[in-house]
């Protein structure tokens, strides 16, 4: 397992950085292709969505230059992003992967989008080919932990509550109702999607009166488009709070999207403003502004939305508890070739102690000689039983690739390459067949000999 991840995601750098390296859906697979192509990279996975990008990698000896990789796919010089990347190796990719899907590391920790993500990254690996089997039993399993950290405990009902709730404070400050208001959406990520897809709900599947402001044209439309909206340009913010009941702002950026200022006068006309971000988008100071209630994610927090440290400790605890299993696994599985190896070397002695048994006694009864041939493999296979079970559960214990490696050096045996370890000798008659082991005259072997 030659995990190797690397990527940026909204803690790490602004939405400037971000949307440099972001990659369309209708160029993921041209993206992916080329992952694999690059040095040492044998499988590869890209999962790119509003608030991060990573690419997971399956490296041939632990190491690839992923950094090289975004330099020249996104040519982009990587010195400018060293302070925005994070990367991680090993068991640390893999844990960061099952955080990931147990939207551990989200924006809003809990919202479930995350798998939907997830799912869509691997199902574009499998198109692409870039998939192979190491990631996909990585993927499945990460899949796996993001299901059950959201069914078992109560993160689950996180990203949709926060809406949900927020959505409920802005109507009992207008009166009870949202039928009829005025919409506006700051931007087009899961959780502003996630916003028109709950007012819609509120309006009983009909269309909202909403228009979704957006760095990106496309996303604006898509989303507005999902809820009978129109999209709209941020450089027209202030002009559509002006004409709104209720904001709703939710983007990745790291600084203050919405100023006081560009709320303006409203002849006592009542505002609700929704900040789902994180760092928040809108000036608090919007606040003071006379008939505007201002709502957070601290005070949706104190609203019993957010989900409480437990909740999150209980989600941690899956992803603790699925990674020692995975992991124990994936050494279970390294151990395998060096088990076959050693049966292969086994077999090789057997067979040529058949061979030896033949040459010495060229009459023997066939169904005695199939009977002792049995009898020495049967032998042999008890043997090694016992060594054989013990290294794969040793394998999943920590530093159990030691017994395999001790495994290798006391046989001289070569895990990628079970049937080419050395063999016994053998005396190869005129016409080629082998008939007995090359031996001294007292029938003991010189020592190691090379296979013909």
């Amino acid at each position: 397992m030659n995990f190797q991840l690397i990527g940026v995601n909204h803690n790490s750098a602004p939405v400037e950085v971000r949307e440099r390296l972001a990659i369309p859906e209708s160029r993921l697979p041209e993206a992916l292709k080329q992952l694999v192509q690059h040095p040492g990279i044998d499988e590869g996975l890209i999962i790119c969505t509003c608030n991060r990008v990573e690419v997971l990698a399956q490296t041939r000896n632990g190491t690839a230059d992923l950094r090289g990789f975004l330099r020249e796919y996104f040519h982009v010089e990587t010195g400018d992003l060293s302070p925005h990347l994070y990367e991680f190796h090993e068991r640390d990719a893999v844990r960061h992967l099952f955080r990931v899907t147990s939207s551990l590391d989200s924006m809003v920790v809990g919202e479930s989008q995350i798998l939907g993500q997830l799912r869509g990254a691997y199902a574009a690996g499998i198109q692409a080919s870039t998939v192979g089997k190491v990631l996909h039993e990585a993927g499945q399993t990460a899949l796996r932990v993001g299901k059950r950290a959201h069914s078992e405990t109560g993160i689950d009902r996180a990203g949709a509550s926060v809406v949900a709730v927020a959505l409920q404070h802005a109507a009992d400050y207008l009166d009870g109702q949202l039928a009829g208001r005025r919409f506006v959406i700051v931007g087009a990520g899961s959780m502003g999607a996630l916003a028109a897809a709950t007012l819609q709900r509120a309006h009983g599947g009909g269309e909202v009166d909403a228009v979704v402001l957006n760095r990106s044209p496309e996303r604006a439309e898509r989303v507005a488009r999902s809820v009978g909206g129109r999209a709209g340009n941020l450089a027209a913010l202030a002009a559509e709070i002006a004409e709104a009941d209720v904001l709703i702002s939710s983007t990745g950026a790291t600084g203050v999207v919405v100023e006081a200022t560009d709320i303006q006068a409203r002849d006592g006309r009542p505002l609700v403003v929704l900040d789902l971000a994180l760092p928040r988008d809108v000036d608090p100071a919007v606040a003071l502004l006379p008939s505007v209630q201002y709502i957070d994610l601290e005070v949706l927090r104190t609203s019993g939305a957010m989900v409480s440290q437990d909740e999150i400790s209980a989600a941690d605890a899956i992803v603790a508890e699925e990674l020692r299993g995975y992991l124990s696994h994936q050494q279970v599985l390294a151990v395998a070739p060096t088990v076959t190896a050693l049966r292969a070397r086994a077999a090789q002695v057997v067979d040529a102690e058949v061979l030896r048994l033949d040459s010495r006694l060229p009459g023997l009864d066939p169904a005695v000689r199939a009977e002792l041939a049995s009898a020495v493999r049967r032998a042999v296979d008890k043997v090694l039983h016992a060594p054989t079970v013990r290294v794969k559960e040793l394998a999943a214990t920590p530093g159990g690739n030691s017994y395999a490696e001790a495994l290798r050096q006391l046989f001289d045996l070569d895990p990628a390459r079970p049937d080419a370890v050395t063999a016994v000798s053998r005396v190869v008659s005129p016409d080629g067949v082998p008939v007995a082991d090359a031996a001294s005259d007292d029938g003991r072997t010189d020592g190691p000999a090379v296979a013909e």
